[in-house]
């Protein structure tokens, strides 16, 4: 009896190990890369930010003052300048966001001392002096080598406010509005090319219908006069499909160039949990939404194509990221939270998701930059870190403007309890030095994944990697130890006869450089 005992303890023990063998087995995914079908470019500006004021995004965040002891340029940190400009950010949207609708960009310019002061009802209701403005947002463009991205008021503004807007920023002959502007300082106008028509329509920006909202823009857009001016329409919430087409049918399409979309990832929008902390899964979960993306893009673009077969009009992702519970004892209107590597992964997905849609995808801008939501920098006085999403949007710019090289990925599942996602996720591009990037993301929580990339149409001798990984996947940067995580170099691909296999860690990016 003893020895048959044995036996069943020791069958029972092999059985428990060959159970738990996954959290130490790489399992196989399988991706087939065309480097001989190349699939248009990959827009540089899917790469961009979101500065609202809200919180400390913008007062203690990118602006300090010109008086302040942190060095800065006009008011504006010269650690964020150097930072964002490492990213190569391609745009930046200001004002708002819901603020967008609540703002009068008369109020932010001229002598700052002589500006009214205006509350911030709609985040935390906040006296601002209104010392940022218009001048300071696109002086700070210039100093950061981006492109403005200017919403603008369609919700308690008015037409002739918008009309008036356009003029000043962007008129160079004589005219009341430019002749205001360099009574301002400014002599040459910024030409700035981005312009939102309101922000979220349906709700802060209005409680709008698309049908009442369409009739809105028409008029809105008329009045809004200008080279080059690119003017996206304020879009669906997630999966409105009805406004998408509302839109689509009620809007002529030399009348706009682009369509918002806004879609956030998260537990559940009722109850987010925390930053930092999460259970597996408030993870799973979280990467539910984020892995939605894809869905939300493809349907978008369906009803779009009905009506634009030949793709005019771009679909502007300009507000996306996580969405948790503000960090406790911060001001819930401030939109404050810690940035992990669930973030990453949350940045990697969504990324690639927008890279292998290029076609219809042109725009699209992180929520948000400095201190609010999934920001890439955090900020506390003097100190200032770089978030795991910094991370990511660093090592993914090699795909800014380069050529989409189509990838089918057929991957393992990453389950917990009765559901599962895909584990891995891949884009990759090519380009103008000719190197090949492909970019790689195990959302997985406890299995490496081992992946085989079938590598068709060109012959490649060198690889090279970096990789962001860490041993939890709620570890983060603090102000005590900025750098706790950060990229480093990967070892971990192998490249033979035609094959590339990478083994990439649980809740890990790799981005492999090929030549």
């Amino acid at each position: 009896m003893m020895f048959k005992k044995n036996i069943i303890k020791t069958l029972g023990i092999s059985l428990l190990m060959l159970g738990n063998s996954h959290l130490l087995t790489a399992q196989q995914t399988t991706v087939t890369l065309s480097a001989d079908k190349p699939s248009g470019q990959i827009s540089k500006h899917i790469y961009g930010h979101f500065a609202e004021h809200l919180g400390r995004c913008i007062y203690d965040g990118f602006y300090v003052g010109e008086n302040s002891s942190i060095p800065n340029t006009e008011g504006v940190r010269n650690d964020i300048i150097a930072a964002l400009k490492n990213l190569n950010i391609p745009n930046l949207r200001w004002p708002g966001g819901c603020f967008a609708d609540r703002y009068h960009w008369k109020d932010g310019v001229g002598p700052k001392g002589q500006r009214p002061s205006i509350v911030n009802t709609m985040w935390g209701g906040v006296t601002e002096d209104n010392s940022f403005g218009t001048h300071d947002f696109l002086n700070m463009c210039k100093l950061l080598g981006t492109e403005p991205y200017l919403a603008g008021n369609t919700g308690s503004g008015t037409v002739q406010e918008l009309s008036d807007w356009v003029q000043y920023v962007n008129f160079e002959g004589k005219s009341p509005m430019s002749d205001l502007r360099v009574k301002n300082g400014q002599q040459k106008p910024w030409n700035v090319k981005f312009w939102g028509v309101g922000n979220e329509a349906w709700g802060c920006g209005g409680n709008m219908t698309p049908e009442y909202y369409v009739g809105e823009y028409r008029r809105y857009a008329t009045f809004m006069e200008g080279k080059n001016l690119f003017k996206i329409a304020s879009g669906a919430n997630v999966d409105d499909y009805h406004w998408t087409e509302t839109l689509m049918k009620g809007i002529p399409l030399h009348m706009m160039d682009g369509i918002a979309l806004h879609h956030y990832s998260f537990p559940s929008w009722d109850k987010k949990g925390p930053a930092v902390g999460f259970t597996e899964q408030e993870y799973f979960e979280t990467m539910k939404t984020a892995l939605r993306m894809d869905e939300l893009i493809t349907k978008h673009a369906a009803i779009m194509d009905k009506y634009d077969p030949k793709k005019k009009i771009a679909l502007v992702v300009d507000e996306w990221g996580g969405w948790f519970d503000v960090e406790t004892g911060t001001n819930p209107g401030f939109l404050y939270q810690q940035n992990t590597m669930r973030d990453a992964m949350i940045a990697g997905t969504t990324l690639n998701i927008f890279n292998n849609h290029n076609d219809r995808v042109k725009i699209a801008n992180l929520a948000q930059c400095v201190n609010v939501l999934q920001a890439v920098i955090l900020t506390n006085k003097e100190k200032m870190l770089l978030s795991p999403t910094y991370h990511v949007m660093e090592m993914y710019k090699v795909h800014q403007d380069a050529t989409l090289l189509p990838v089918v990925v057929k991957s393992d599942d990453y389950v917990v309890g009765n559901e599962k996602l895909p584990a891995v996720s891949v884009s990759a591009s090519k380009d103008a030095k000719g190197l090949t990037h492909i970019s790689a993301v195990n959302i997985d929580r406890n299995k490496s994944e081992s992946i085989e990339i079938i590598l068709s149409g060109a012959q490649y001798k060198t690889v090279r990697g970096r990789i962001l990984t860490s041993a939890k996947a709620d570890d983060h940067n603090t102000f005590e130890k900025p750098d706790f995580v950060k990229p480093a170099e990967f070892k971990g691909a192998n490249l033979k006869a035609g094959k590339l296999t990478v083994k990439v860690p649980p809740f890990s990016i790799v981005v492999l450089e090929l030549e």
